[in-house]
């Protein structure tokens, strides 16, 4: 049997195989935050192509959270409504789907891609983005240096999210804790300058993610997994290192995590990445030893079905997630299943697509 398409258990939740979709931005919701027919076609198109674990883009806990006015977010009943449409349909498919909640904190209020770079303008309907610290990400408005009273509003609107991400059907909630966002920036000292309990020394730098982790699981139910995804790297001097990912990934096993989704970068624009097929695969490499009993996914240019299945079977990760690729082919795990684990596609193939199998001739029943 192919261990790319090997079934994950993580707590009461039974995945079918470890190659998930990767949360991606689609800002396409509209100025209320719910989803709309592009997240169910969109999503709805890899609920059916064969993933183990569809995960949304990045839900904003609140509206000033969003990256751009039109994310799509799960602070009001209207939008749990919006998303238990998509959820409902991924569970008529025997797909499990999770949701990725986020606050963009510095990088929040910015012009929709294709429509505008940096900040949105007050006039145009942009807000106030909060931060660890009043410095800007270059070429971006500068934030407002968040009061601790304001960090703890931040901390019961996951909380608040989390419980309805329950009512809105989600089997997962992941934590996004990369990529430059809020609770990145709180960790990295390129971008958290404070001098209170939430600055400083890395026991303070990671307070803020340590405490909505622990709101996060308190609301969510005993049997569903909690994801999070944290940074490897900054890449960039002074920046959040991996020695401290490691550290910080024995913490979060410790206060209820599942599985800890390693990625990198986003933080900085003088990041320097050595960008090539599976170039995060080693940090996702080096929590997996630190943290045996916690689950670790990879990310980041992987594209091919042997390439997967090599991190996987290979120890680097007990999970891939697709991002780009999983654009450019809706199915790509059914296309995997039937060069890795042909045996499997009959039962995986939505019956409607049933005439497209791949013949028993096209494929080596061996493996």
């Amino acid at each position: 049997m192919s261990a790319l398409f090997e079934p994950l258990r993580l707590r009461g939740l039974e995945l079918p195989n470890r190659a998930w979709l990767s949360p991606m931005c689609q800002y396409s919701a509209g100025a209320d935050g719910v989803p709309t027919d592009w997240h169910l076609v969109h999503l709805g198109a890899r609920i059916t192509g064969g993933f183990g674990l569809v995960l949304t883009e990045s839900t904003a806990v609140s509206p000033q959270g969003r990256i751009s006015a039109a994310d799509v977010g799960l602070w009001s009943a209207e939008q749990v409504d919006g998303w238990r449409r998509i959820t409902d349909f991924a569970h008529a498919h025997g797909t499990a789907i999770g949701v990725q909640l986020g606050h963009a904190g510095r990088k929040a209020s910015t012009m929709v891609p294709g429509h505008g770079r940096g900040s949105l303008p007050p006039e145009q309907g942009g807000w106030p983005a909060l931060a660890p610290s009043a410095t800007a990400y270059r070429g971006f408005a500068t934030p407002v240096a968040a009061s601790t009273t304001e960090l703890d509003r931040i901390v019961a609107d996951f909380a608040s999210a989390t419980e309805r991400a329950v009512e809105a059907g989600f089997d997962v909630v992941e934590i996004h804790a990369g990529h430059g966002y809020l609770l990145h920036q709180f960790l990295s000292p390129r971008a958290n300058h404070r001098t209170d309990t939430y600055g400083g020394p890395f026991e303070n730098r990671i307070r803020l993610l340590v405490r909505v982790v622990d709101a996060v699981r308190a609301a969510w139910p005993d049997d569903r997994p909690l994801l999070v995804r944290i940074p490897g790297t900054d890449w960039v001097d002074g920046g959040w290192t991996p020695e401290e990912s490691i550290e910080l990934a024995v913490r979060l096993a410790g206060r209820g995590a599942d599985l800890l989704d390693v990625t990198t970068g986003g933080l900085d624009p003088d990041q320097r990445i050595p960008v090539g097929p599976g170039y995060q695969v080693p940090f996702a490499r080096r929590v997996r030893a630190a943290v045996p009993g916690v689950a670790v996914s990879a990310v980041g240019l992987i594209t091919d079905p042997e390439q997967a299945e090599a991190i996987v079977g290979d120890g680097d990760a007990d999970v891939v997630l697709l991002a780009r690729e999983a654009l450019r082919d809706p199915s790509w795990p059914l296309r995997a299943m039937a060069r890795l684990a042909p045996r499997r596609l009959t039962e995986s193939y939505p019956w409607q697509y049933s005439r497209a199998v791949p013949a028993p001739s096209t494929v080596d029943l061996t493996k």
